[in-house]
């Protein structure tokens, strides 16, 4: 599969543009996110992966439409059990509804480029060493079992080194400002409880990203 370099710059445009719109539309102001709402965004933005699928369906075969097809599925049910998780995280630091789309926003933000890195980093792997692809296809029946067996348990974002490491060296309010990451006190700059989430929510997903991009790289 030849994929020109038009094309990605496209892709990466198209991708930029729907994240634009996201932070400008539905995170332009800071509220609480409707179940209508959600599910109104949810079903735009799995209609667009699914004619992202086509496209690939029309330009380069069967083949690569039910690779993406069976990657997207994996990605979206293994998303399910992060939600839970993230809801955990979000009541455990008493984050206001109204807040939490931009904490997820920048969440996903910082989701991509760690999956980028790790995809880039993975296929390098398979190049060098095709064996490997042995191993990652034993992350693919892992991620089968969780999604057949989801487990239950609570999160403890107190733990966390990520968050523990911030609090040591960084300055924190004790209060929300607004849907503010940082405030200035005093000529001081300080950290929020959002941007600590954001930092949770950060090294959580990275736990995540461990788990399934070996598990698409062997699909």
């Amino acid at each position: 599969m030849e994929v020109s370099a038009w094309f990605w710059i496209g892709f990466h445009i198209v991708v930029g543009t729907i994240l634009a719109l996201d932070l400008g539309i539905v995170g332009k102001t800071s509220h609480k996110i409707s179940l209508k709402e959600a599910l109104t965004w949810t079903s735009i933005w799995v209609s667009v992966a699914l004619l992202f699928n086509l496209f690939i369906y029309f330009r380069w075969g069967t083949e690569f439409a039910l690779e993406f097809l069976t990657g997207y599925v994996i990605e979206y049910s293994l998303s399910v059990d992060n939600i839970f998780v993230f809801i955990l995280i979000f009541s455990s630091f008493s984050i206001p509804a109204e807040y939490q789309h931009k904490v997820l926003f920048w969440g996903i933000i910082g989701a991509l480029v760690m999956r980028a890195i790790f995809i880039f980093a993975g296929v390098a792997l398979i190049n060098r060493f095709h064996w490997i692809v042995i191993i990652f296809g034993g992350f693919l029946v892992v991620s089968g079992i969780k999604m057949l067996f989801p487990q239950k348990g609570e999160v403890h974002p107190e733990g966390n080194i990520v968050l523990r490491t911030a609090k040591k060296f960084m300055r924190v309010t004790e209060n929300f400002h607004g849907d503010k990451f940082f405030v200035k006190k005093e000529g001081k700059r300080y950290a929020t409880p959002l941007f600590l989430t954001l930092l949770v929510i950060e090294s959580t997903d990275l736990i995540f990203a461990v788990d399934s991009i070996p598990a698409i790289l062997a699909v």
